[in-house]
């Protein structure tokens, strides 16, 4: 059975046999019969997990447990507003908070959620998103056209289910941006995601 638990960059959690290099969590979005509700989110502290930890084991969308997510890439979870886990990405959680807090001030992980969610999803509730010139986007930026777009190596790369395409040159043109803005700045400050293995 192919569950509702794919995250796209464009927000959408989809049912998809992909299952992705990473795992978030937003809470319990999921009932008895692990479908998904109405609910896209039940806090404000998304994050972004590793597949594996301590050798922990989970069935995937255990009654009454969160809702586990899962993304193609780090770039992806970024895009949708998805931090690092302090726990499990305990490194990548300190880089991003010390990059952070060089754009930012001082901030608790709570502080860090409250100003993402404010920048990821409106009052509709649906995927904020903002304009800007694809050239001046960072490493680990997404954006979308006719398709969706990460921006590595200073050249753009089609995001699919599975990976990405061959480089292309990114457009001389004002684009809309996916990835939030105050994480821009975070990738334009030096956070680096972890790169997908077709990016190799």
């Amino acid at each position: 059975m192919t569950l509702q638990n794919r995250v796209f960059p464009t927000g959408e959690i989809v049912a998809r046999p992909f299952r992705g290099e990473w795992m978030g969590n937003r809470g319990i979005l999921h009932d008895d019969q692990r479908r998904l509700g109405a609910a896209r989110w039940r806090h404000k502290n998304w994050i972004c997990c590793a597949l594996e930890f301590r050798g922990r084991h989970r069935q995937v969308m255990r009654p009454r447990n969160y809702t586990e997510l899962f993304f193609l890439d780090d770039a992806t979870a970024l895009a949708v507003g998805h931090r690092p886990c302090a726990e499990c990405r305990n490194a990548d959680y300190r880089r991003f908070k010390a990059v952070w807090e060089e754009c930012f001030g001082p901030a608790f992980a709570t502080e860090i959620d409250r100003a993402l969610h404010l920048a990821r999803v409106g009052r509709d509730r649906r995927q904020l998103r903002h304009r800007g010139q694809a050239r001046d986007l960072p490493d680990g930026a997404m954006f979308v056209t006719d398709r969706v777009w990460l921006v590595w190596a200073g050249q753009a790369h089609e995001w699919h289910e599975q990976g990405y395409g061959s480089p292309t040159a990114l457009p001389a043109a004002d684009v809309q941006v996916l990835t939030p803005a105050p994480m821009v700045r975070v990738l334009a400050a030096g956070y680096h995601p972890q790169p997908h293995v077709s990016l190799a």
